[in-house]
């Protein structure tokens, strides 16, 4: 394994969050699932599972979208903002098309981002046929019907990878909560199309920031211990707490969502030796804009601010650059400079 990944999981889970919200919880939740996926970097399983499992031509789908009600009706931007730019990484560096799948009212700032992030969407049957850019299918609106459609949209396109970032998985007792353990709705259980995928062996990964998304399951007891209390007792009638059931083959930790893309894009680039594969900067800004214009809103404020979880913009750009360097110096020619 390259040494430079250690690194970039270092980067990825350096935590910049307001006290007043559940904090000093991505170290010990990093170093457990660290723990239980047997020790190797996070981003490395990953990268290295994407790589084993997806060739050119494949599908590979990427299920996001948090938030919902009055103050974020379209969504937050930690989620989609990401998950473009794992499209990105997908589509260019392992030759595979991208398929977003939401809910109706997440898919603008969605589509927005992945655009901005140079993916373009077509319709699913243009997408299929071409493999060029990606599409997105929402899910049906009626939870009864979310299992039988997961099944039916797995056996269409056979995907070879399907990954979550930022989307809310279910307690055991079947509830799904924000951080805090509320229980937003309306919000649609994505966890039959991670169980039927399981079912067919197709490689998963999680990324969250939290212990609520997606992927937390392989450390569930370590959720409700860690995130004290909201983990184990959420604010919502079940008491059951946050922590969600649903596991994925791999679980990235991150101390905002979209980084843990961001760590899969960089670890996918050391892999390939591709120094154009992770993105710049200037794309990260783009993007971010395009999706607060398309309604994503920042979500520890509710602001359509140049923010993502209350954290400036330029620290996102600062953090692209930072991994695009770490990269680029470790796949440059081998120096030791002039006085050394």
């Amino acid at each position: 394994m390259p040494s430079i990944i250690e690194y970039i999981d270092r980067l990825i889970t350096v935590e910049i969050r307001n006290p007043g919200l559940p904090h000093s919880m991505i170290a010990p939740l990093y170093e457990a699932a660290r723990g239980e996926g047997g020790g190797d970097p996070l981003t490395y399983k990953a990268a290295r599972g994407l790589l084993d499992n997806v060739g050119a031509g494949d599908f590979v789908l990427i299920n996001t979208g948090a938030g919902t009600g009055e103050l974020i009706p379209n969504g937050e931007n930690d989620g989609p903002v990401g998950a473009a730019v794992l499209a990105r990484a997908i589509e260019r560096g392992l030759h595979a098309t991208p398929i977003f799948v939401c809910e109706p009212f997440h898919a603008g700032p969605i589509i927005a981002s992945s655009e901005a992030a140079g993916v373009g969407i077509r319709s699913l049957d243009v997408a299929a046929r071409n493999h060029v850019g990606g599409a997105v299918l929402t899910t049906p609106e009626s939870a009864d019907e979310v299992a039988d459609w997961s099944e039916k949209l797995l056996d269409r396109l056979e995907p070879k990878a399907i990954v979550a970032i930022e989307r809310l998985g279910p307690n055991a007792k079947g509830v799904i909560h924000g951080s805090t353990g509320f229980a937003p709705k309306p919000i649609t259980d994505s966890s039959p199309l991670f169980e039927a995928a399981a079912r067919r062996g197709i490689f998963s990964v999680g990324i969250g920031d939290a212990g609520n998304e997606i992927g937390f399951g392989r450390i569930y007891s370590d959720v409700r211990r860690i995130q004290d209390p909201w983990g184990h007792t959420c604010q919502c009638p079940c008491r059951d707490g946050m922590a969600t059931v649903v596991p994925a083959d791999v679980l990235i930790v991150a101390a905002v969502s979209n980084w843990g893309a961001y760590g899969i894009e960089a670890a996918l680039s050391v892999l390939l030796k591709r120094t154009d594969l992770v993105h710049s900067p200037e794309q990260e800004e783009r993007i971010m804009m395009r999706c607060l214009d398309a309604g994503g809103i920042e979500a520890v404020f509710c602001t359509q601010n140049f923010e993502c979880d209350g954290i400036s913009g330029e620290s996102h750009m600062a953090l692209v650059r930072l991994l695009r360097d770490m990269v680029r110096i470790y796949l440059g020619e081998q120096t030791s400079g002039p006085i050394h």
